[in-house]
């Protein structure tokens, strides 16, 4: 199964959870962000097209 999703479109289905850059991603429900942290603990929203850019995987990446 192929994990790895760069330039290809998130999921749609709200609170559905992806990994970017290692930090998870959660679609809110009723708003076409993504919210996560950034690595300072902040949070962050992104869009479908951010997440695009960055590539995006459906699970966390392991050392």
């Amino acid at each position: 199964m192929r994990t790895e999703t760069a330039h290809e479109a998130p999921p749609t289905t709200p609170c559905t959870v992806v990994w970017s850059d290692g930090r998870p991603y959660v679609l809110e429900p009723g708003n076409p962000r993504w919210i996560g942290t950034d690595g300072w603990g902040r949070p962050q929203s992104l869009t479908a097209a951010d997440l695009c850019r960055r590539g995006w995987t459906h699970r966390r990446q392991t050392a």
